[in-house]
């Protein structure tokens, strides 16, 4: 099989990763729960994975990185703590489910939506500015489209989110580990990222660096201040609650050590070349739309459209030629909506830094063969 759909979860992992996990689930109990070993074990190997997360991502003190299931869990902690009921929130034309859903549950919220033409850097940060303004409780913006690997001017924005006193949020979701992330740079309130896609960890974990206050979503146990019935007003514990996902944390650990051991630059343009060898070769295809930006605004995945064919039953076809791809709106209605693809959808092809050249040929190849049968 050639796997081309780690923008959904990278499946390839470096070996230290599921070995790692294995060796915490017969190893480690939980942390901040015990003198013994195991306890001790566990608490060491958190402060190890916050340590490594912060310094990969400039967050200075470790204890505010929290270990989350996943991105959108950390964007529903970051947007409940700084949206509330009749709140307003600006976000990107490109933004995925995990931050439309969690703002429209709340009652009465504004949502207006800075919508920029696709791989138009200026354009969305000229939507940016018009929609930011005294009022608004937060900017929310993903870093890259999970749709279409459009990179958005994310360090202009928080700039601009600075000078207006607004905070922000940023979902990192499809930059971590390929782009540079930089909490204490861009001064942004919260930035939400996998574990499971870029930083090669396994299924299950997130992060949430946490630049400011920040509201619990989940209330319980946290080994600390247990006499208390408010949860502790200090990070990590204040949004931890309940046993720890110890394994997946070890695992993550050791995705982060790989990231950088290899270099987050090295693996995006790894990931760069790749996307860009199929997407010429797919952009003399008569029959394929290709969804291309211009240097710098696309990161290591594209989007494409097999003329007359239906996206999902072009997925289906390629998943019987052993090609894994994603196929279909990729929860991420509003992203397509701006960029004019709602009614269709696309397929999307996304690497990791363990694809290779030839199976980037080899897709191409199928997508070709499909997009000659539906021409004739």
């Amino acid at each position: 099989m050639i796997y081309l759909d780690s923008a959904a979860t990278t499946l390839e992992k470096p070996g230290a990763v599921p070995r790692a996990s294995a060796w915490a689930m017969t190893h480690l109990a939980s942390p901040g729960r015990g003198g013994h070993a195991p306890g001790m074990g566990a608490a060491k190997l958190m402060y190890d994975m916050r340590e490594r997360a912060a310094r990969l991502f400039h967050v200075g003190d470790p204890e505010r990185v929290v270990l989350t299931q996943n991105a959108t869990h950390g964007l529903n902690i970051a947007i409940r703590s700084l949206v509330g009921p009749g709140g307003t929130a600006v976000i990107s034309g490109y933004e995925h489910n995990a931050v439309t859903r969690p703002l429209y549950a709340i009652p009465d919220v504004k949502v207006r939506v800075a919508a920029g033409p696709l791989f138009d850097p200026d354009g969305v940060y000229a939507a940016f500015e018009r929609e930011v303004a005294a009022g608004v409780d937060a900017v929310i913006c993903n870093h890259v489209s999970n749709v279409f690997g459009f990179i958005q001017p994310v360090e202009r924005i928080a700039q601009l989110c600075r000078e207006r006193g607004v905070p922000l949020i940023v979902d990192a979701s499809q930059s971590a580990g390929v782009l540079s992330v930089d909490l204490e740079g861009w001064g942004a309130a919260f930035i939400a990222m996998p574990g499971h896609k870029g930083l090669y960890g396994p299924q299950g974990t997130g992060l949430l660096l946490c630049g400011g206050d920040a509201q619990p979503l989940l209330y319980g146990g946290t080994g600390s201040l247990s006499q208390r019935q408010e949860m502790p007003d200090f990070l990590p514990d204040r949004l931890e609650a309940g046993t720890h996902n110890v394994c997946g944390a070890a695992g993550l650990l050791e995705g982060m050590k790989f990231v950088s051991r290899t270099g987050a630059g090295r693996i995006h343009r790894h990931e760069q070349t790749l996307a860009k060898r199929m997407m010429d070769i797919l952009g003399r295809c008569p029959g394929v739309t290709v969804f291309r930006g211009g240097p710098g605004c696309q990161s290591g995945l594209c989007s494409i459209i097999v003329d007359g064919m239906d996206c999902e039953e072009a997925g289906e076809a390629l998943a019987r030629q052993g090609i894994a791809v994603r196929a279909g709106l990729h929860c991420a209605p509003l992203a397509h909506s701006t960029a004019g693809t709602l009614d269709m959808g696309t397929i999307r092809l996304s690497f990791s830094a363990f694809n290779r050249s030839d199976q980037a040929d080899r897709a191409a190849a199928v997508i070709k063969e499909l997009a000659g049968r539906t021409g004739k």
